[in-house]
């Protein structure tokens, strides 16, 4: 297309072709999930997908949680015969805490991470920092197969090491970031201390945790602009900001619901609810995954010009697990924490932020705590959890009895 603004024609469309087009193509990707998965093929015995046609016939399809896939992977591994595409089209499998293992397929941008790049501003033959996780978990490929799309060469930062990190983005003076908006806080704020220059970072597309409004306006001072991308390892692209920063714009081969945590019934436009999504993905089919993670659909269209549906962004969890530094922690995990533990009676796991970055402590219960005990709990964390935590030994009256294993209490303004 002419208008360089979008990234394809497609983000432009009338929103009632849109629609038609989407549930058009819903019904012939029930049809494949049915036939061409084991998993799938018991899951819709009885669905007809030529009944499939519109939002009220796709609701009373079945929910797939993480949860499903956890023991749908244990029973047949690797990907609980849910991968539609053949072995040998198999480029990388990822295994996320859970574990969850996650297929990409050797497909150009497979995530469809592109399109929420091109509307943070990147472009063919401009340079990207990416400091999301390359081990094991999928997000430093998934940001780096949408980049490769575009055209953008890609330093592959990783996590961690972050004066190593300093010197890279120094020395190469890449045009823009991705990753999360604590590490490029963290990334300047060292290089301040040091004398260094990263002033060539002039655009950013964040994920893996809230933007708090302050960060977002101390990075735009900075001459950054930052925009969020909401992606999952186990679907790709949700949704994407733009440089309306109005909601977010949910990506053109998503359907989305947001419906009543714990009943899956979609709920009406502005109410709070779990974001549901079924993505045309004919590789790896997940039908109406439940997200955990709570939003809103917002009314109208984005002055951007894109005519897709908006929603509000990322406004929470729908059950205990949570999103930290871009990793997701289960209460399962934490509860494996403690199993290995028998001296752990009683536990929790607290979520909080302070001065712009995630915070972590297990504030147990011990009889007879030792520091030994307190080194071996932090490494048990880091081992399931893939995140660093700090331990709090606590009395017993301490811990409230109402069956929480996760408490956030991150605030954001």
């Amino acid at each position: 297309m002419n208008d360089t603004r979008f990234y394809d024609a497609r983000e432009t469309r009338d929103p009632e072709q849109r629609e038609s087009e989407l549930f058009t193509r819903l019904a012939e990707h029930v049809a494949h999930a049915r036939d061409n998965t084991k998993a799938y093929g018991l899951i819709l015995a009885h669905i007809d997908p030529r009944e499939v046609t519109d939002r009220d016939s796709l609701a009373t399809l079945p929910l797939t949680r993480k949860s499903d896939l956890v023991e749908r992977q244990r029973q047949d591994p690797p990907f609980g015969d849910l991968v539609a595409a053949p072995r040998e089209s198999w480029q990388k499998i990822f295994a996320s805490p859970g574990p969850i293992f996650e297929p990409q397929i050797s497909r150009p941008n497979y995530w469809r991470l592109a399109r929420a790049l091109f509307a943070a501003g990147f472009r063919a033959g401009q340079i990207i920092h990416n400091t999301y996780s390359y081990h094991l978990t999928p997000a430093g490929s998934m940001l780096e197969s949408g980049a490769f799309a575009l055209g953008c060469g890609v330093i592959p930062g990783g996590v961690g090491q972050t004066e190593q990190q300093i010197d890279v983005i120094e020395a190469i003076k890449p045009d823009g970031y991705v990753g999360t908006p604590s590490f490029l806080h963290i990334l300047l704020n060292r290089a301040d201390s040091l004398g260094r220059d990263l002033s060539c970072i002039k655009q950013a597309s964040v994920s893996g945790e809230a933007l708090p409004e302050s960060l977002r306006k101390e990075l735009g001072e900075r001459g950054i602009k930052i925009f969020q991308t909401y992606a999952t390892a186990d679907v790709g692209l949700i949704a994407y900001e733009t440089h309306a920063l109005d909601g977010m714009i949910m990506d053109e081969d998503v359907i989305l619901e947001i419906v009543q945590p714990g009943s899956g019934q979609p709920l009406s436009p502005g109410q709070v609810g779990e974001v549901v999504v079924t993505v045309l993905n004919p590789d790896y089919p997940l039908i109406r995954f439940a997200t955990g993670d709570l939003s809103a659909i917002m009314p109208g269209v984005s002055p951007c010009g894109r005519t897709n549906q908006r929603i509000k962004g990322w406004m929470g969890r729908a059950d205990q697990t949570t999103k930290v530094r871009g990793m997701f922690i289960r209460p399962e995990q934490v509860n494996e924490v403690a199993a290995r533990h028998e001296s752990v009676k009683q536990f929790r796991l607290l979520v909080s932020n302070e001065d712009q970055q995630d915070v972590v402590i297990l504030r147990c219960f011990v009889e007879n705590p030792d520091e030994s005990l307190e080194s071996s709990l932090i490494d048990t964390i880091r081992e399931l959890c893939k995140v660093r935590a700090g331990v709090e030994f606590v009395d017993a009256d301490s811990l409230p009895n109402d069956g929480k294993v996760i408490e956030d209490v991150r605030e954001y303004d």
